[in-house]
């Protein structure tokens, strides 16, 4: 069976979808010696492709690619309707103050099964999945690209689940991580409900296992990197410490944020998109978050329009502003460098 890369540093550069995840970062994270995540969710598979042919351009050391995975129907479907078209009402308000229409709430399925297809082309050393597992089609597709196969996970039984399907490692994902948690699961309610944090996490997932694991969430500087490789991971995932590296495609309005306002805490939402998430506290989160239903990828669909606006205007207060709890620790240095020092300090 495939196995995850030896790394010089147990560093790994985690995916970041919507743009801060770059072929540049991935290259520079593991020219230094680590190893870097291309984001596959939001892109189309021609756009994958071209970031790891761009990739290919810059670098020939092993890289992951990460796909979202779909989760189970609804089993109420009209319900689930009627919960987005009451949240479109109370977003009416914002599409007027930023000049746009509200996106058309749909579901889709993230065009995986053609990204699968161009991973069996373009061979990655790692394939990662989160928000759910694969069915057993799926995951025999996974299975072509030759890749190791690593599932997010975000408790106990979950691990379980992917051990039994056949994963080769597990991406164990604590409380603090910013952006999406990668619950199988959303039922609702209390946003941060069931949130592990990885100091708990880590250790009780692997007395259950012996696979590979990557620990994140919170992880910011060595002294985090060498306390999780010490508890059995074999790497660290960093993603809120690479957001403001030069290299990142992260926009100027969220890198602005994480820069210049350090007093902002976080939360866990769903008003952005619909899923839980982690990120700086802004008016949209106080106004939306317990309105927001358990419904992805409608809301994500829904809000873009006002995100992209909002982006666009310099306006962080309507902005999905991911970040882990360590953002305050964020700095601005190239990811080789952040890479490196991670590494002597680890």
């Amino acid at each position: 069976m495939p196995t995850l890369p030896s790394l010089d540093v147990p560093v790994i550069a985690a995916p970041m979808a919507g743009g801060p995840s770059t072929p540049a970062l991935v290259a520079a994270a593991g020219g230094a010696g680590g190893m870097g995540f291309l984001a596959g969710g939001y892109l189309s598979a021609e756009a994958l492709a071209a970031q790891i042919d761009d990739l290919a351009a810059r670098s020939g050391r092993p890289y992951g690619v990460n796909l979202f995975l779909p989760g189970p129907p609804d089993p109420d479907p009209p319900a689930r309707e009627a919960a987005v078209a009451a949240y479109a009402a109370r977003l009416t308000p914002e599409a007027v103050r930023y000049g746009v229409e509200l996106g058309a709430p749909r579901a889709d399925d993230d065009a995986v099964d053609e990204k699968i297809a161009v991973l069996a082309r373009h061979r990655p050393a790692v394939v990662s999945v989160t928000f759910a597992l694969p069915s057993a089609a799926r995951y025999a597709a996974l299975r072509e690209t030759g890749a190791a196969l690593v599932a997010t996970v975000t408790s106990v039984d979950e691990a379980l689940a992917a051990q039994e399907q056949g994963f080769d490692g597990l991406w164990v994902q604590g409380a603090e991580a910013g952006g999406h948690r990668g619950v199988h699961h959303d039922a609702g309610g209390d946003a941060e409900e069931g949130a592990v944090p990885l100091a708990e996490l880590l250790p009780i997932v692997r007395a259950t296992t012996d696979l590979p694991l990557v620990a994140a969430g919170g992880l910011m500087d060595g002294a985090d990197v060498a306390r999780v490789v010490a508890a059995g991971a074999v790497a660290a995932g960093l993603g809120t410490a690479f957001l403001c590296c030069p290299e990142a495609g992260t926009s100027a309005t969220h890198r602005a944020a994480l820069q210049a306002d350090r007093a902002r805490e976080t939360v866990v939402t769903r008003a952005f998109t619909g899923r839980p998430a982690r990120a700086l506290a802004n008016r949209f989160t106080a106004a939306y978050s317990a309105d927001a239903p358990p419904c992805y990828p409608e809301l994500h669909h829904l809000t873009r329009p006002v995100r992209a606006a909002a982006s666009g205007a310099g306006d962080p207060e309507a902005l999905h502003l991911w970040a882990g709890t360590g953002h305050r620790r964020a700095t601005g240095e190239p990811a080789g460098e952040l890479v490196a020092r991670l590494g002597r300090n680890a």
